[in-house]
């Protein structure tokens, strides 16, 4: 008698399971547009396919626009890559992605970033990127002032101090003639501005051999976070999860070590100044202004608190502007027409002097400020290389329940709830109905004159936008005006390996006279490494520009 009752149990589960997992397939995002799930493996068989097409190490975003190409570019797309990760829709329109950013009643700091669990030991588990409501508000409001843009001109001396150490590495270089790896180069540079800026402390990134110890580690936690990797369940990957958790306790031993420091030489200075309001300090990096705010003890939690924001800064700070600036030498390398533009404008502005210390001189005067901010055609440079080379994008989640619609440009409506809302900046910031036929093609000019004002501002995302854009995009590019200024005329860039020039019969590049860019032999694709970077790191050559 067991036996049967047993099996028929057994096929009302399997009927129930069958049933429960054909309404997760084809019926539960059925409206949003999607290529052709299977029952059991979802998007995950179609999208192992599409890796298949191409480079095997390519970022995920460029599968998601070749997916999303195929199905005629939608605002939205589904890809359903259930049991390994939850449900996502891709966005890939600006005006569903301002709808998702922006404040609202349902969310009043918009809606809530989606889990960044797989970053805890990179970020600290109270991450402001993590943090939600009044947490998220409390922190940003802490952390405003350090990144206010009057605050940071007046950090330009340590900034300039540690281009120094980059332009004699590119000295060297130039001597050698030897190619190099340029995004590592420009990733310890930024390091050492961050240290700089946000801690007042000299993280010797840029030395050659023996660099400082929390640059070791932070290096060596970086490479557990790998695109075979990075975002996977800990069940696949035990060891790595392990390693990840020892070089993380050891970088925040370190950091609330450098938080106490600090805060006890605050205290100093303020008891030393008589409470002075507000004190005079030597320091005036982000962190020593985050102490002003604080008016209990310096408890372990506010300690632990302070240390995840260093961790924070630490990641974000240097990937972002390191990216972009290795992308942007390369841009530059390869549009002979920006790259005089970027020149000329720095003669008009700094004078024809190109000699590191005439420019740091110029830029340490009382209208040193004023210099940066008039350098618009070397901003609009950052800008279109950001649009082309975003260096992440946001990942937000609406709980089941919640409600959450949005409503794409043909009016019609989808409930977003219970997924991974991802908004793809690499396809927003391609979009032809935006950009036009250049969309493709590097065109800092777009961003200059009238022309400007015809792009709407919710396609350029690069930091997002609304409540929640990211607090350190002032710092970012004034560093990144910075850094070009000091390098733009005094080197020439050449690209070897992949994406590297094509050369006529005479080994003169050729040039594309509808892109007004030289051409190349090959796709110098991105590859994720936390984020999105160039595939080869930027492999160059530098010899000293002509005079």
């Amino acid at each position: 008698m067991l036996g049967p009752l047993l099996a028929a149990a057994l096929v009302l589960l399997a009927s129930y399971l069958y049933r429960l997992v054909w309404h997760k397939r084809f019926k539960q995002y059925a409206s949003i547009p999607q290529l052709p799930p299977s029952l059991v493996l979802g998007h995950l068989k179609t999208f192992d396919d599409f890796i298949k097409r191409g480079k095997a190490d390519r970022h995920p975003d460029m599968i998601f626009s070749e997916m999303h190409d195929t199905i005629g570019r939608p605002p939205l797309m589904f890809v359903d890559l259930r049991p390994v990760n939850r449900p996502m829709v891709l966005v890939t329109s600006h005006e569903i992605a301002e709808q998702i950013s922006r404040a609202s009643k349902l969310f009043p700091t918009s809606v809530p970033k989606a889990s960044l669990n797989y970053l805890v030991h990179l970020i600290g588990p109270t991450s402001i990127i993590a943090a939600h409501g009044d947490t998220w508000k409390a922190l940003r409001k802490r952390f405003n002032p350090g990144f206010a843009p009057q605050h940071l001109m007046t950090l330009l001396p340590a900034i300039l101090s540690k281009t120094s150490g980059f332009v004699g590495h590119l000295d060297a270089l130039a001597r050698s003639g030897n190619d190099f790896a340029v995004a590592p180069l420009i990733i310890n540079l930024t390091f050492d501005i961050i240290g700089a800026v946000v801690m007042d402390v000299d993280l010797q990134a840029q030395r050659k051999d023996n660099q400082g110890e929390l640059i070791q580690l932070f290096g060596n936690l970086l490479k557990q976070y790998s695109d075979d990797k990075a975002d996977l369940p800990w069940w696949l990957q035990p060891r790595v999860i392990l390693e990840r958790h020892r070089l993380g306790t050891r970088i925040d031993v370190i950091l609330r070590a450098i938080v106490r420091r600090k805060y006890a030489d605050y205290l100093e200075q303020k008891h030393g100044g008589h409470g002075a309001s507000p004190p005079t300090l030597s320091s005036r990096s982000i962190l020593y202004l985050s102490f002003q705010d604080i008016t209990a003890p310096l408890t372990n939690d506010l300690v632990n608190e302070t240390a995840d924001q260093l961790k924070t800064f630490l990641l974000a700070g240097h990937d972002t502007t390191s990216v972009t600036l290795a992308w942007v030498f390369y841009e530059l390398s390869r549009t002979p027409r920006a790259l005089r533009a970027v020149r000329a404008e720095l003669d008009t502005i700094l004078g024809d002097d190109a000699d590191p210390d005439a420019i740091r001189a110029q830029l340490l005067q009382p209208h040193g400020p004023d210099l940066i901010y008039r350098m618009s055609y070397i901003s609009a440079v950052i800008k279109e290389t950001m649009r082309l080379h975003p260096p992440a994008a946001t990942a937000r989640t609406s709980p089941f329940g919640s409600n959450l619609t949005v409503h794409t440009p043909d009016g019609v409506e989808h409930n977003l709830d219970g997924t991974i809302i991802y908004s793809c900046n690499t396809i927003i910031h391609r979009d032809a109905a935006v950009y036009g036929a250049s969309v493709d093609e590097f065109r800092p000019e777009r961003w200059l004159g009238g022309g400007a004002s015809q792009i709407p501002a919710s396609s350029w995302r690069p930091f997002e936008r609304g409540p929640r854009n990211c607090i350190g995009q002032e710092f970012a590019t004034i560093e990144a005006r910075v850094i070009i200024a000091a390098v733009a005329r005094r080197y020439d860039f050449t690209k070897v390996g992949l994406g590297e020039m094509e050369m006529d019969k005479d080994n003169r590049p050729i040039l594309d006279e509808t892109s007004d860019q030289f051409k190349v032999k090959s796709l110098l694709y991105t590859t994720r490494q936390v984020t999105v970077k160039p595939a080869d790191s930027m492999r160059m050559k530098v010899k000293m520009a002509a005079a």
